[in-house]
């Protein structure tokens, strides 16, 4: 890695932003780190599925199964074998989960590992697939997992989900986790693998005629953006405190769908801006669906406006901003430099 200014810059600006969340107690309320943890793990989300959609051009449907795989690993990695015993009411859980207990980011690893093996597992035959295909053969695998996860009570508890999780995926630890994910992008992306990547997504047949073995690096694309993606659940797990069958449908893909969509497809920066702007647009517009009281006149709440209001804003996105907030541009500080210059 070279280290010139701009590095020094971005180590600078990483540094002062952890010392800020920090702090952050003293000057946010609880509701304020709540979103910006939200946010975080959002992001990683959105970062692990632009690197399988965005940047290799693979239509994936199953993010949510892996962040289920994720979450419910790094919960059964936390869990105090007493508190296990206690909440496993249907049936005893099996060894050795009754006695595994880890610290939380060694859980974190483990969730997204096991993530990455399943996605090599299915990778194998799903990956020959293509386009529309491949998006509907991916979400059959995350109903599977959903599936599995509700029939192995032994080891999931089945449909009542795992409480109590101890709530390790604090403010800074979430700011952390995204960090890492970032710069292992920036550097994986900015390397003659991520050139490699964005060769298959644009061109898939002139990419097999200059001698690459698609096939292999979409395996490795896609494990790799399971695994964030298992790390993300980990952390989304944790920070909950609990997780349940019905959280990891179709809906949670759909959301991750729409940071990446929305920011730009094959855009790191547009891929945080999307999970940023969407996480608090969705907590923000929770106003429409409570009562407001005018002092003369109570106006009822609308359960369910809250996703209409969302839905109308995405399809203006799509209709107008086709390519998202940032396309495929990223912001750099070279791009600072240009702006000023043009101001």
């Amino acid at each position: 890695m070279r280290f010139d200014k701009y590095t020094l810059l971005s180590l600078t600006l990483m540094l002062a932003c952890g010392v800020l969340l920090h702090f952050a107690d003293a000057f946010l309320g609880d509701y304020q780190i709540y979103i910006l943890k939200l946010i975080f793990i959002n992001a990683i989300l959105a970062l692990s599925l632009n690197l399988i959609y965005g940047f290799t051009g693979m239509f994936s449907l199953g993010h949510a199964g892996f962040m289920a795989i994720g979450a419910y690993i790094s919960a059964l990695c936390i869990l105090s074998p007493e508190q296990k015993e206690m909440m496993w009411i249907l049936e005893p859980i099996i060894w050795p989960f009754s006695e595994m207990m880890t610290p939380f980011w060694i859980s974190v690893l483990l969730g997204g590992l096991v993530a990455a093996l399943f996605a090599l597992v299915i990778a194998v035959p799903v990956l020959r697939l293509g386009d529309d295909y491949l998006g509907i053969a991916t979400l059959g695998f995350a109903e599977i997992i959903r599936v599995l996860i509700v029939n192995a009570t032994s080891i999931t508890n089945g449909s009542l989900g795992i409480k109590g999780i101890p709530a390790h995926a604090d403010l800074v630890g979430c700011y952390i986790w995204f960090l890492l994910t970032l710069i292992f992008l920036v550097r994986l992306l900015g390397s003659n693998f991520g050139n490699v990547l964005r060769c298959i997504r644009d061109n898939e047949i002139a990419a097999r005629v200059m001698g690459i073995n698609v096939f292999a690096y979409k395996v490795l694309s896609f494990c790799l953006g399971a695994f964030l993606a298992g790390v993300g659940g980990a952390l989304l797990g944790s920070h909950l405190s609990t997780i349940d069958p019905k959280m990891f449908n179709f809906l949670l893909t759909f959301n991750v769908l729409m940071f990446v969509v929305a920011g730009g497809l094959g855009s790191l920066s547009g891929s945080i801006i999307g999970a940023g702007v969407i996480t608090v647009l969705l907590e923000w517009l929770r106003f429409i669906e409570e009562p407001m009281d005018l002092g003369f006149v109570e106006i009822p709440g609308v359960p369910g406006m809250r996703m209409v209001v969302f839905s109308v804003v995405l399809l203006l996105i799509i209709l107008y901003r086709r390519e998202g907030i940032m396309g495929m541009r990223e912001i750099t500080w070279k791009s600072f430099g240009r702006w000023g210059r043009k101001a």
